[in-house]
């Protein structure tokens, strides 16, 4: 059984020390045979910095990684006249303070590679300078080069809350691509990746013949598992992990596809992201890696300075095709910004008309737990345990009691329009960042319950009511329970052989917050 390349971006470690790859030289065979200078936008941990590690060991020729890969004669061909590569990581170094130590990083990553090819290094310390002096030389000695750039917007969507210094490190990186246009006799082959599109209009506005392929059906699967990479590759994991969890095969695939699959560029093919699968066949357990993997900085502090709606709203939200394109930072719209972080995907394209949505269970999840922690000043960890347990244990006091230490936590001035859709979502939310199995709007032959929490030996059924102040408190229980009665909300559960608990939650909106 190969070891699993958690966290690991590095081809050639991947390949010498019999990590799993999933074999993607096909399409980068692609890439390299339709074209010279690329563009790829892709959200965090999706396998951008393995792309690029990729192209560059095979640019390089090193002939022996590539056994058994599809690539492998053509990378033993090119193993004959291989081509000099420059690959940036421009992400490597955060928190650049001001644009001279983004030169400065910049200059000393491309002293780099002139020390190790014994080039002269120039007296002049600017990044452009010094990148087309490289790409020169290089080309003299050995041939065409090769240029790899991996996440290229890093300097700018840092500084997204610092609109001026967003816009001075957007002008070294101007003058720093834009080499690559000058350059372009001296060059191979060219791709630049990162997370956010939008930054692109103002970086490479000079570099006009720069192909995005970021949302094109050729190139949708050159990063991330399609379905048949995942059932053809980790067939000895998906039998590991299906045997710890009591499954059948088929049963495991469909919960992994519920709650990893479902990325999508071009609104057709669909993706599962490599980090989360990774992490999934490792622990063997059904959890969110994804959000707990790193929390881009940009994006909550946009959607703090911007009108974010409530996760709900982003639910089969249409957009037109352009959403994406030909904005800066100054005018990016919340979904755009949604969509590029990866809590959007494509769900279906017609025309110009484009639908997002939450690609599965760990996306939903993950902006429930980024709504929750940045929105609603809750955290996660603090209530997660002690709600499982009281739910466990039959306690519903217990539930409601914590309930209402999270609602004391929310600025209720931010949501002046509070009901009982309000309440039950806020709770469903905390029930799906805890990883509790539940269903919303259950209907059955008379009617439609509003949450259903399945545990192992029970089943609580909850409605909930809305009281605007004390007096209607009473009222609204009875209302509830006699809802609960007549409707036989219980029925579909009777020969399950679990115990079925039926509950009423107020919530008592004079005195924010919920009792039973």
């Amino acid at each position: 059984m190969q070891k699993l390349p958690i966290g690991i971006q590095t081809f050639e470690n991947i390949r010498l020390n019999n990590y799993l790859y999933v074999d993607k030289t096909k399409q980068i065979l692609n890439l390299i045979n339709h074209g010279e200078c690329y563009f790829l936008s892709r959200p965090r941990r999706f396998g951008k910095s393995l792309t690029l590690s990729t192209i560059e060991a095979m640019f390089k020729g090193q002939a022996e990684l590539f056994k058994g890969l599809y690539a492998e004669e053509w990378v033993k061909e090119q193993a004959k006249n291989p081509n000099p590569v420059i690959k940036l990581d421009i992400g490597a170094l955060s928190g650049y303070k001001n644009a001279d130590e983004l030169n400065e990083y910049l200059v000393k990553n491309l002293e780099m590679f002139l020390y190790l090819n014994d080039l002269d290094i120039p007296t002049e310390k600017k990044a452009d300078v010094f990148l087309f002096c490289i790409i020169s030389r290089l080309y003299k000695q050995f041939g065409k080069v090769v240029v790899l750039i991996d996440e290229y917007d890093k300097p700018i969507t840092d500084n997204i809350s610092n609109l001026k210094k967003a816009e001075e490190m957007r002008e070294i990186l101007r003058s720093f691509y834009l080499v690559l246009k000058s350059s372009s006799q001296y060059l191979k082959f060219v791709m630049i990746t990162g997370v956010s599109k939008f930054s692109k209009v103002g970086v490479f506005s000079g570099l006009n013949n720069l192909n995005d392929i970021s949302m094109g059906e050729d190139y949708s699967d050159i990063v991330g598992y399609t379905q048949q990479e995942l059932e053809d590759n980790f067939g000895d994991w998906i039998e590991k992990v299906s045997q710890k969890l009591s499954m059948s095969r088929e049963e495991l695939l469909k919960n992994v596809k519920l709650y990893y699959d479902g990325f999508s560029f071009d609104g057709i093919t669909r993706l599962y992201n490599p980090f989360s699968v990774l992490n999934f066949f490792s622990k063997g357990d059904f959890r969110n890696y994804w959000y707990n993997s790193a929390m881009p900085s940009f994006l909550v502090k946009y959607l703090k300075s911007h009108k974010i709606k409530e996760p709900k709203e982003y639910i089969q939200k249409k957009v037109f095709e352009d959403f994406v394109n030909l904005r800066e930072i100054e005018n990016a719209t919340v979904e755009s910004f949604l969509y590029q972080a990866g809590y959007l995907t494509i769900a279906e394209k017609k025309g110009s008309l484009i639908t997002l949505d939450y690609p599965n269970e760990e996306v939903r999840s993950s902006m429930d737990q980024l709504f929750l922690e940045n929105f609603y000043n809750v955290e996660g960890p603090a209530f997660s345990d002690n709600i499982w347990m009281a739910l466990e244990n039959n306690d519903l006091k217990e539930a409601v009691n914590i309930f209402n230490e999270v609602l004391k936590g929310i600025p209720y001035d931010d949501y002046p329009n509070r009901d009982e859709a309000w309440y039950r979502t806020l709770f469903v939310m905390l029930l799906r960042v805890i990883g509790i199995t539940y269903f919303a709007e259950v209907h059955n032959y008379k009617g439609r319950s509003d949450v259903v929490i399945l545990l192992k030996n029970k089943v609580i059924i909850l409605e909930f009511k809305f009281a605007k102040n004390s007096r209607q408190v009473s009222k609204m229980r009875k209302l509830g329970e006699e809802q609960i009665k007549n409707r036989d909300y219980a029925s579909p559960y009777k020969n399950t052989g679990k115990e079925i608990i039926t509950a009423v939650i107020i919530a008592n909106d004079d005195k924010r917050q919920v009792t039973l």
